[in-house]
């Protein structure tokens, strides 16, 4: 008796010992995705790739000065994520609008936004996309989220940006008007591309997709907000590899929705935020980059420092 129960005390401590180690392993597994490679303390994720040998590198990319504005106008019809709007209003201050002050007759126009800082061409912050209320660098929101904006990861923290910019016709690649929604780019559709337009993806990099989808705004609202195409987790995966700054395009989320793979929602955008710190340029208009086969820029942008916000409205300028 004595040794049958030796036998089962010591097989009870090896469950024990197997299931605290599984549960540690577990444990590890977990929290894994979080440990950013720029330090525990970082706050801006892949903006650490860019310095000043990537600025120079990018500047020598400018040879014919042309600028090339890549944002969309932003007024109240602009087709948003679900429940996002934008609604501008002149105010004319002072009792009777239109009020004028001193012997000049000095007037002025303000103006007042209520409005979603993601309407419109903006970036998404690595603190904008999360996995289970965990973000970038194992912020959670519980401790950093407040209602007057986040206390870590906000847009005020990211630096100037200027870096190589690429761009890649998805349109000329699949030779139609407007990439049907749904259609997810692999990595070997992406390293065609480069192929036939002569380039090639490098460290520090901003690397958008031109897909026709801004074509839709106006016409078919309702479907460019349902579906989109974009990459997959493939190609995101790739892309990081390379070592890219961000990622996006002219769709409202930069990447193939919905998932064709998964019944995930954006899962692209946590692999690429939350996990690796790279940023999100939504809504780009690279038309005018495509009719003069640019395919390699300048990408220059200072965007408004919003205490406390993971995105914001921006208009990037892309130099040739």
């Amino acid at each position: 008796m004595k040794t049958r129960h030796f036998i089962n005390i010591a097989g009870l401590a090896g469950t024990l010992l197997t299931s605290a180690s599984l549960h540690a392993q577990n444990t590890v597994a977990d929290t894994a995705w979080y440990s950013s490679a720029y330090g525990a303390k970082d706050e801006i994720g892949a903006v650490n790739l860019l310095n000043q040998e990537i600025v120079m590198q990018a500047v020598k990319l400018v040879k014919t000065g042309k600028a090339y504005p890549l944002a969309v106008p932003v007024d109240k019809n602009l087709p948003a994520f679900r429940h996002r709007s934008f609604h501008l209003y002149n105010i004319q201050p002072g009792e009777q609008g239109g009020q004028t002050t001193g012997p000049n007759k000095f007037s002025f126009n303000d103006e007042l936004v209520n409005a979603w800082t993601g309407v419109g061409t903006q970036l998404n912050g690595i603190g904008h996309i999360g996995i289970d209320n965990v973000y970038y660098n194992g912020n959670k929101a519980a401790d950093f989220v407040t209602v007057e904006g986040v206390k870590k990861l906000g847009i005020e923290k990211v630096p100037p940006i200027v870096t190589r910019g690429v761009v890649l016709d998805m349109v000329a690649y699949y030779g139609k008007a407007i990439v049907p929604g749904g259609t997810e780019f692999t990595v070997a559709d992406i390293q065609k591309v480069l192929k036939k337009q002569g380039i090639s993806i490098r460290k520090g990099d901003v690397v958008l997709f031109n897909t026709g989808w801004l074509e839709l705004i106006g016409k078919d609202n309702k479907q460019f907000l349902e579906v989109e195409p974009g990459i997959g987790m493939e190609a995101a995966k790739w892309l990081a590899d390379q070592g890219v700054f961000a990622f996006g395009g002219d769709t409202w989320a930069s990447e193939v929705y919905p998932n064709p793979k998964s019944n995930e929602e954006f899962p692209v955008n946590q692999f690429m935020l939350a996990k690796r710190g790279i940023y999100n340029l939504e809504l780009i208009d690279s038309r005018a980059l495509v009719r003069d086969n640019v395919w390699e820029f300048l990408f220059v942008l200072g965007q408004p420092l919003y205490v406390g916000s993971t995105q914001v409205n921006i208009n990037p300028v892309a130099i040739h």
